[in-house]
């Protein structure tokens, strides 16, 4: 499969990457991968690979917090929600 390259922050408390932008695809040079420039046209196959692979995640930045999602969960815990 096919992977994004995206460069983003890394918060470090929690370990989430949040992705300011995909920056490249890593062609994986398959016929069965419609995701790849070597995927033939008119290609009507079940069997081949529709969505990316896992994304290769660069970090641009590291911030030693949590991340919004995990502060805003860490929050509504403390109030008992």
């Amino acid at each position: 499969m096919c992977q994004q390259m995206a460069e983003g922050t890394r918060w470090m408390r929690c370990g989430h990457f949040q992705r300011h932008l995909v920056v490249a695809i890593m062609d994986c040079n398959t016929t069965r991968c419609e995701r790849s420039v070597y995927h033939p046209r008119g290609c009507r196959l079940p069997t081949c690979a529709k969505n990316f692979g896992q994304e290769i995640q660069k970090d641009v930045d590291r911030v030693d917090e949590y991340c919004f999602a995990c502060r805003a969960a860490q929050e509504r815990a403390a109030r008992g929600r």
